[in-house]
C-alpha cells in the first residue's frame, strides 16, 4: 500500500516529463525536432511547470489502474487457477484481460493527461482557448466540450492492445520467477 504509492509518486515525478516530450514529438505536425530542442522550447516559452501540468491527472489515473489491474489479475486467478500452481497460460491469459481491464476503464484519464501534456492547438483553437490549459477539472471540461462522452474514449482500442502484451508479459514474468526462487529456496532447506 504505502510502499506502492510511494513508489507511484516517485515513479510519475520522473517519467512525467519525460511523457510530456514524447507526446509532444508524436503530435502531427509537431514543431520540434528533437528530444532537447522540445526540453529547451517548452521550458523557454512555458517554463518548468509545463512539465508537470498532466502530474496529478498521472497519479490520479496510475492509482485506479493498478488497483483495477491486481484486482481484475487475483479475480481472473481464482477463475482458472484455483489452486494458485504455476502455469503459463493461465498467467498470461489473466494478465492480458487484466491489462486491458484497466486501460479501458482509465482511458478517461489518459485522455485528459495527453491534451494536458500535448496542448494540441488545433483542439484548443477550435474552442477559443487562449493560454494553455492547466488541470484535471480543466483538461475534462475541454474534452468534453470537444467530444462528448466518446471523446474520454478516443483511442481505447490502441490503448488496450497496447497494455494486453505488456502486462501479460508481466505477470508471466513475476509468476515464473516467484516460481523458480519458491522452489529453489524449499530444495534449498531439503
Amino acid at each position: 500500500g504505502i510502499a506502492g504509492s510511494v513508489a507511484t509518486l516517485l515513479h510519475d515525478a520522473v517519467m512525467n516529463p519525460a511523457e510530456v516530450v514524447k507526446q509532444r514529438l508524436q503530435m502531427f505536425n509537431s514543431p520540434y525536432t528533437s528530444v532537447l530542442g522540445c526540453v529547451r522550447a517548452v521550458h523557454r516559452t512555458e517554463g518548468f511547470g509545463a512539465f508537470y501540468r498532466s502530474y496529478t491527472t498521472q497519479l490520479t489515473m496510475n492509482v485506479p489502474f493498478q488497483a483495477i489491474h491486481f484486482i481484475t489479475y487475483e479475480l481472473l486467478q481464482e477463475h482458472l487457477n484455483p489452486r494458485r500452481d504455476y502455469n503459463p497460460r493461465s498467467h498470461i491469459v489473466a494478465g492480458a484481460v487484466a491489462g486491458a481491464v484497466a486501460a479501458a476503464a482509465t482511458t478517461p484519464l489518459d485522455v485528459c493527461k495527453t491534451l494536458l501534456n500535448t496542448q494540441e492547438n488545433t483542439a484548443l483553437s477550435s474552442l477559443n482557448i487562449r493560454g494553455h490549459l492547466s488541470g484535471m477539472a480543466n483538461a475534462f471540461s475541454t474534452v468534453y466540450q470537444l467530444g462528448g462522452l466518446p471523446g474520454f474514449f478516443k483511442g481505447v482500442q490502441a490503448r488496450v492492445i497496447y497494455q494486453m502484451p505488456s502486462t501479460a508479459i508481466a505477470w508471466s514474468v513475476y509468476e515464473f520467477f516467484k516460481y523458480f526462487l519458491t522452489k529453489h529456496t524449499l530444495e534449498k532447506r531439503t
